[in-house]
C-alpha cells in the first residue's frame, strides 16, 4: 500500500519518478494565465487569515461546501467570522475525497506551510492557527509566496479600459517577478444590454481619448488602449466566449449595428451575432499586427442560477459546462484571419471533454511552420483541470499533435496559494511519460530527450513561445 501524497505522489513507475524529480521539479512557474488581484501584488498584501488566501473568492471551495450541506452565510456571507468559515470548510474536506479539492487542499498545506496533517474538524483549529501564525511573518505576503513556488511570469485578466497603475507600481517597484497584463475585450462585445455597452462605450471613450458615437471610433478606441497594453508588457489577449462566432456580414452592416445598440435599441439576435462575429476579427486582426497570443476560452454556460446571481453575482459558483456545435463557425472564423494573412499564435481552451478531439484536429489545420506549435491545444480548463482531465487532455494532443510542443500548465486562478496545480500537472505528465517508457511504449533510450522534453513543457515552451 502506497502512502498518501508521498514523495511520489502521481508518479507509479521509477521512471515517472525520474522525469519529476530531476526534470520537472526543479522548473520555475510561468503563470501566463490567472485572475489574481494585480493590486495585492502592488501592495505586497499580507493576508489576514488562511480564510482570507484560501476561502475567498474560491467558488470551487463554495461549491463543496454547499453539496455538503453548508449554509451560504459560511460561503460568502459577511455575518460569520474566518475561523467559522474555516471550521466550515474544514468539516467539508474528509468529504471531498476523490474530488481535486482534496488533494489540491493539502499540497498546499504541505508546500506553503508544511502541514502534513489532513484537515478535519478534528484538526482545524491547529491548522487554522498554524497557517495564521505563519502568514503573520513577511515572506507570506502575495509576493513572498509568489517565491516561495518559484514564480518567473504572470499574466493577470485586464479589461482594455483599466489603467494598468498596478502592474506599472509593481514593475517601478523593482519586484524580481514580471507582473503582465492581458487584454481581456469581452465587454467589447457585449451587446446584449444596449445600456450597458453605452456605458462601457463612454468608459472606452473617457480612457482612450477617442471619440467614441461610431464603430470605427470604437475600433479606433480599442487600438489605442491595445498600443497602451502592449506597451506595458502585454502579449496575450483572452477571450471568454460561450462559442464561436464567424457570421458573414458587411462593413455597412456592422455599423448600422453599432449605431443602433448605441442608440439605446435592443439587437436581434442574428444582428447581435454578426457584431460579435466582427469583432473577433478586429481583435484577431490587432493581435497578429503586435505579435500577440490569441487565447479563447469557450464552452461555459455561466450563472445558471439567477436567484444567487441576483443575491451575489457572477463568479460564485454556478457556472457549468455546455454543449455547443461550434467546430464549423470556429474554422471558418481562423480560415479567415488566416486567408487574409493575420492569424495570430492561438491557444484554444474547451470546457467539453468530447471536444478534445476537435480542438486537437482544429489547431492541426492551421499550422503553418512559422513557430513551433503556432496554434496551442491548451491546457485542461476548470472543471477539466484535474488527473482525468489533464490526460485526456494530454492523450489527445499527443495522438493529434505535438505534445512536445506543448507551452504548459497555468492556474486560472485567483488564488496566491494555487501554484502547486503546476506541480500537480507535472506529475501528471511525468506519470503519463513515464509508464510509456516502462511498458515499452517509448524507447528507455531517449530519456535524455524525454527529461528534455518535460523541462519544455513545463517551462521552456512559453518562456519561448511568449517571448518571456
Amino acid at each position: 500500500m502506497k502512502t498518501f501524497m508521498d514523495e511520489n505522489f502521481l508518479l507509479e513507475t521509477e521512471t515517472a519518478q525520474e522525469l519529476y524529480h530531476n526534470h520537472a521539479a526543479k522548473m520555475p512557474i510561468i503563470d501566463y494565465h490567472c485572475h489574481l488581484a494585480p493590486g495585492m501584488v502592488a501592495d505586497d498584501h499580507k493576508f489576514k487569515s488562511i480564510t482570507e488566501l484560501w476561502l475567498g473568492g474560491d467558488h470551487y471551495k463554495w461549491r463543496a461546501m454547499r453539496t455538503n450541506g453548508v449554509n451560504e452565510r459560511f460561503c460568502t456571507g459577511h455575518d460569520t467570522s474566518d475561523w467559522e468559515k474555516f471550521e466550515k470548510w474544514a468539516e467539508t474536506v474528509p468529504w471531498t475525497m476523490r474530488n481535486p479539492l482534496y488533494h489540491w487542499t493539502h499540497l498546499e498545506l504541505r508546500t506553503a506551510f508544511g502541514i502534513h496533517k489532513l484537515l478535519s474538524p478534528e484538526t482545524a483549529r491547529e491548522i487554522f492557527d498554524a497557517c495564521n501564525e505563519k502568514l503573520a511573518e513577511p515572506e507570506y505576503s502575495a509576493r513572498g509566496l509568489m517565491r516561495r513556488y518559484n514564480v518567473r511570469v504572470v499574466c493577470t485578466t485586464d479589461d482594455p479600459v483599466d489603467t494598468l497603475e498596478h502592474h506599472i507600481r509593481t514593475r517601478e517597484s523593482g519586484f524580481e517577478i514580471r507582473m503582465l497584463p492581458t487584454w481581456r475585450p469581452d465587454r467589447a462585445m457585449a451587446v446584449e444590454s444596449p445600456a450597458g455597452f453605452r456605458a462601457y462605450m463612454e468608459k472606452l471613450a473617457e480612457v482612450s481619448g477617442v471619440t467614441v458615437s461610431s464603430f470605427d471610433g470604437m475600433v479606433e478606441a480599442l487600438r489605442r488602449r491595445h498600443a497602451f497594453f502592449e506597451a506595458q508588457g502585454c502579449k496575450l489577449s483572452d477571450h471568454g466566449v460561450e462559442e464561436f462566432y464567424a457570421e458573414d456580414y458587411t462593413e455597412a452592416e456592422i455599423k448600422a449595428i453599432f449605431n443602433k445598440v448605441y442608440g439605446g435599441t435592443a439587437l436581434t439576435k442574428d444582428e447581435a451575432l454578426k457584431f460579435k462575429s466582427a469583432m473577433l476579427v478586429v481583435f484577431g486582426e490587432m493581435d497578429a499586427e503586435t505579435g500577440w497570443t490569441q487565447q479563447f476560452h469557450y464552452g461555459a454556460i455561466r450563472n445558471n442560477n439567477s436567484k444567487m446571481f441576483d443575491r451575489i453575482g457572477p463568479d460564485t459558483g454556478f457556472d457549468s459546462i455546455g454543449e455547443f456545435n461550434t467546430a464549423k463557425a470556429m474554422s471558418k472564423y481562423f480560415n479567415r484571419l488566416n486567408s487574409a494573412g493575420k492569424l495570430a499564435k492561438t491557444i484554444l481552451y474547451n470546457l467539453n471533454p468530447c471536444a478534445n478531439e476537435v480542438i486537437a484536429t482544429m489547431t492541426g489545420n492551421f499550422q503553418d511552420g512559422t513557430t513551433a506549435g503556432k496554434m496551442q491545444f491548451g491546457s485542461a480548463w476548470w472543471f477539466l483541470d484535474q488527473k482525468d482531465g489533464m490526460e485526456k487532455q494530454m492523450n489527445a494532443l499527443s495522438v493529434l499533435g505535438l505534445l512536445s510542443r506543448f507551452v504548459g500548465m497555468l492556474t486560472d486562478s485567483r488564488s496566491f496559494l494555487s501554484y502547486p496545480r503546476h506541480e500537480y500537472f507535472r506529475r501528471t505528465l511525468c506519470n503519463l511519460l513515464g509508464n510509456d517508457v516502462e511498458n515499452g511504449l517509448l524507447p528507455a533510450s531517449e530519456t535524455g530527450f524525454i527529461g528534455q522534453m518535460v523541462e519544455n513543457i513545463s517551462y521552456y515552451n512559453a518562456k519561448n513561445f511568449f517571448r518571456f
